[in-house]
């Protein structure tokens, strides 16, 4: 597994020697988003830690636009010499959070687990396709995190249950990010 990774890091690595600059960064930001989804998708990355790694990678992407803005469109030596030390700093932080030890459980029992399960894959897939920008992925995560965390807690008290009431309430709230994940695949707006 750990030659696989270096082989699959060593060939980025000479792909993105061969691109212009402005190119370079454009396709590390694409390669991390892909590798974010990726991990939302195989259960190696939670719904926080997804939510973390998609803010930042959304304010990186905001500090590269404030950087042209500056610059008439167009980045100094400097400003891609920073974005690139940032950029390499959350790619270890992606590599990190993907081999933890925490898991998103991608067989879930439960009729609530395996709805929070699907919500995760839509948010996988639209993160991989482009659909969600980095900031919309990182709301939607922070929203279905803390519908686990709820979740926890509640069966926590229950003995592991969680009573009809949680349930409906989990519903609704389930239902609510479920929209908010279509309303933002589908408004236009790409990574």
């Amino acid at each position: 597994m750990k030659l696989n990774t270096r082989i699959v890091l060593c060939s980025a690595t000479l792909a993105a020697l061969m691109l212009p600059a402005a190119a370079q960064i454009s396709q590390r930001k694409e390669n991390q988003q892909d590798r974010i989804g990726n991990g939302v998708a195989s259960g190696e990355l939670t719904a926080g830690e997804a939510a973390k790694l998609e803010k930042k990678e959304s304010n990186l992407s905001k500090e590269e636009k404030l950087m042209r803005s500056e610059d008439g469109g167009k980045l100094t030596n400097a400003d891609r010499k920073v974005l690139n030390q940032q950029q390499n700093h959350l790619s270890k932080q992606i590599y990190n959070q993907k081999h933890d030890a925490q898991t998103q459980n991608t067989n879930p029992k439960s009729e609530v687990g395996k709805r929070a399960e699907n919500q995760q894959d839509r948010i996988a897939q639209g993160i991989k396709s482009g659909q969600l920008t980095a900031g919309e992925a990182s709301n939607l995560e922070h929203k279905e995190a803390a519908i686990d965390r709820e979740v926890r807690t509640d069966r926590a008290g229950n003995g592991g249950k969680l009573t009809s009431q949680e349930r409906r309430q989990v519903n609704r709230q389930q239902n609510h990010v479920s929209n908010q994940i279509y309303n933002k695949k589908h408004n236009g707006r790409h990574q």
